[in-house]
């Protein structure tokens, strides 16, 4: 058996701004991907992958009794499945931000969930929020609190627009510039970052007045400014923009970046070669890099991975 492949994801704006209402803009990458696979001789990551199958499809049976009218699966078929060696075979980095729990739950809401909302209908808000709200819950065994959008955005394979909690839709992006300066890149932190214990700080900092202020009047003020130039193409604005979130992050966010990149990130602000932001919860994986010109940027991040994701 060997299912079909689903994406990983990139959010290019919105990590914490959309638990608050920012606006969110979330690509497909095609660079990793995962399917469901099954195998009669087990071993390491394959078989951890199963018995972790196990332990999701258990929560999975629990949920089902919890939230009836949420989703239903075919129990029987999942579990036998299990047995005779299912396994999710990933390329999906864990812990980088690129959306490994969510490719792997797409791929069992695909196979297994009864009375499915499928991709080729015409996906109103409506479905587009129950699938959100249905791979929420599913998502939330691997950490915590979900918003469901990863998930979302493996299954469907299109950029996802957020405009708010209860307003999402598939959105155009502008067609890359096959011959442009500039890039989207990812920048290896070489550290596996944990989502819930920056979520736990993120939200220790929300009980904090200050904090507060500053994510509604900087933070969600200068995402929501860059998703609205990055789908308009402004890139003059885009930059502009961008450069200010690096600074709110730098600033605001520092647990949330590991130590040793905190001067890169602050000479990236200073020379403009590039500028730095968070891809996911940050606290390791990677790093999402901006820049109007690529070679620029390469020279002075020499001594770092980058793979570019989108050319302007």
């Amino acid at each position: 058996m060997k299912g079909p492949l689903f994406y990983s994801k990139i959010l290019l704006f919105g990590e914490y701004g959309i638990i608050k209402d920012s606006k969110g803009l979330s690509i497909p990458y095609n660079f990793y991907n995962g399917a469901l696979k099954t195998s009669d001789s087990l071993s390491g990551q394959h078989l951890k992958s199963n018995q972790n199958l196990n332990r999701f499809a258990a929560y999975l049976k629990d949920l089902a009794i919890e939230k009836p009218n949420l989703v239903t699966f075919d129990f029987g078929a999942l579990e036998k499945d299990i047995e005779e060696g299912m396994y999710f075979d990933s390329s999906i980095p864990q812990g980088y931000g690129v959306g490994s729990s969510g490719a792997l739950v797409a791929a069992i809401y695909e196979k297994y969930a009864k009375e499915k909302i499928t991709v080729l209908e015409s996906l109103t808000r409506e479905k587009l929020l129950s699938l959100k709200t249905i791979f929420g819950e599913m998502e939330s065994f691997f950490h915590g609190k979900s918003s469901g959008l990863d998930p979302l955005n493996s299954y469907l394979s299109l950029p996802i627009l957020i405009n708010s909690k209860d307003h999402i839709e598939a959105a155009g992006i502008p067609s890359q510039a096959t011959n442009g300066k500039g890039a989207v890149f990812l920048l290896d932190s070489g550290i596996v970052g944990e989502t819930a214990p920056m979520v736990n700080i993120f939200m220790e900092n929300m009980k904090q007045e200050g904090f507060r202020q500053m994510l509604k009047n900087k933070f969600v003020k200068h995402t929501d400014a860059c998703v609205d130039d990055f789908l308009k193409g402004d890139v003059k604005s885009l930059f502009g923009n961008i450069k200010q979130l690096s600074h709110v992050v730098l600033d605001n966010f520092k647990p949330m970046i590991p130590k040793q990149f905190h001067k890169l990130w602050k000479e990236g602000i200073d020379t403009n070669a590039y500028y730095l932001k968070l891809c996911g919860s940050g606290g390791g994986g990677y790093i999402l890099g901006f820049t109007e010109d690529l070679e620029k940027a390469q020279k002075a991040l020499k001594n770092y991975k980058l793979e570019v994701v989108y050319n302007f």
